[in-house]
């Protein structure tokens, strides 16, 4: 409580009840916020539109100067893998 010349200030307890509602009430949206943020489904989602926005162009098509180094990387990596399958299984 805040303290004057003249003692500690008092506070109508309508005054209270209105401070701890409004509290709740914004603490009440910070957990649905925090629970909205850490839902495995809504990561997901977040983490497909940030893949589409990387590989996709203005107009919604697919920017093959984006793809085409993924996709060498892909079939590099798969080449590897049925060679070593291949060396390692013999």
């Amino acid at each position: 409580m805040a303290r004057g010349s003249n003692g500690p200030a008092q506070r109508d307890p309508d005054d209270i009840v209105v401070d701890i509602e409004a509290t709740r009430d914004r603490l009440g949206g910070t957990i649905d916020t925090v629970i909205d943020r850490v839902n495995p489904k809504n990561i997901a989602r977040r983490m497909l539109e940030d893949v589409k926005a990387h590989f996709v162009d203005d107009s919604g098509a697919v920017s093959a100067q984006k793809v085409a180094p993924v996709a060498g990387a892909v079939a590099a990596v798969a080449v590897f893998v049925v060679a070593l399958r291949h060396f390692v299984g013999d």
